[in-house]
């Protein structure tokens, strides 16, 4: 593990840096047949960075509406926030919680509990920053893309259907992927 301090990141600065909606997403893909990809996305409910002066002792809690999903198909969706699926008037939301950022090899890790129908398993998301910067009303800003990839039926996201040609309908493997854009606060 290397050590890292503000100096090593151009323009990070302390604080607490919170969600930005109108400019950040979740987004997930998962094996459809075995032979292409359903993709889809969430809403962002929240999401807020403590950032201390050593960046890898940062913290991350980020809570996304279940209730949002959507992969284009409306059929689906309805299906998705089932209790088949994420049971979504149960659990509205999914929640991930940091416990520890790391430096592997020049890459970013974030290791946390993420909880999905009300199931909590450690979940580890690769971080690439996008940069920081000014926007036009003098808002600083900071992007960044976290992805990682977890078995659903981890998290009781067991439903599937058998296919006639072997398989199953749905792949047990969903990347998630989020695309966030956060404010530093004053």
């Amino acid at each position: 593990m290397t050590d890292a301090t503000a100096l090593d990141i151009p323009g990070y600065k302390t604080g607490t840096w919170v969600l930005d909606p109108a400019h950040s997403e979740v987004t997930f893909s998962v094996r459809h047949m075995m032979i292409s990809k359903v993709r889809g996305t969430f809403g962002v409910k929240s999401a807020t960075i403590v950032a201390p002066e050593n960046p890898l002792e940062a913290t991350v809690e980020a809570s996304v509406d279940v209730t949002s999903v959507d992969t284009k198909d409306e059929g689906r969706d309805q299906h998705l926030r089932s209790a088949e699926f994420f049971d979504a008037e149960t659990y509205p939301t999914l929640d991930f919680r940091s416990t520890g950022v790391r430096l592997e090899d020049g890459d970013f890790l974030v290791d946390g509990d993420l909880t999905i129908r009300g199931i909590t398993k450690p979940a580890t998301f690769s971080l690439d920053f996008g940069g920081f910067g000014t926007d036009p009303w003098g808002n600083y800003k900071a992007g960044a893309t976290a992805k990682t990839v977890v078995n659903r039926e981890d998290f009781g996201l067991t439903w599937n259907a058998a296919l006639e040609t072997g398989g199953v309908l749905v792949g047990k493997d969903v990347t998630i992927e989020l695309d966030l854009q956060l404010s530093l606060q004053a």
